[in-house]
């Protein structure tokens, strides 16, 4: 399989889930309980931000050898995706835990029930900070 390739299935993966999450949205009752809590943030950004930075990434493995003239290579393009698929899913898929939870958005502080499903995230982020780093190394 070709590593642009497997930037479109992801980006297929996150999109439809994303959309998945944003039909419980689309019920009026559900709505109205998680309005403002970060079950929006994390289909937000499964629909959106991820769908556009993994459109990126297949766009730039697939033209990277007409710009450049050289190749990738295709083991370290795939280790690239792998972390950052599971970086990206690592950071947001907990957070529609949080928003069922109740955890509402703009707020300074949190309660300490939040704290594990959050730790999750930030390890998740860090997870997606490497894998950039990995594919500033790839390039």
């Amino acid at each position: 399989m070709e590593p642009s390739f497997l930037w479109v299935v992801g980006f297929l993966v996150l999109f439809t889930f994303g959309g998945l999450t944003g039909l419980i949205l689309s019920r009026a009752s559900m709505d109205v309980s998680m309005h403002d809590s970060y079950y929006v943030v994390a289909h937000f950004h499964y629909t959106l931000s991820m769908g556009v930075i993994f459109s990126i990434f297949a766009g730039f493995v697939n033209f990277f050898h007409f710009f450049s003239g050289a190749t990738l290579h295709v083991r370290f393009l795939f280790s690239h995706f792998m972390i950052s698929f599971l970086g990206v899913n690592l950071t947001f898929f907990p957070i529609h835990f949080l928003g069922l939870m109740g955890m509402p958005r703009r707020y300074f502080e949190y309660r300490d029930i939040y704290e594990f499903f959050n730790e999750l995230c930030s390890l998740g982020s860090v997870l997606s900070l490497g894998g950039l780093g990995f594919f500033c190394f790839v390039v």
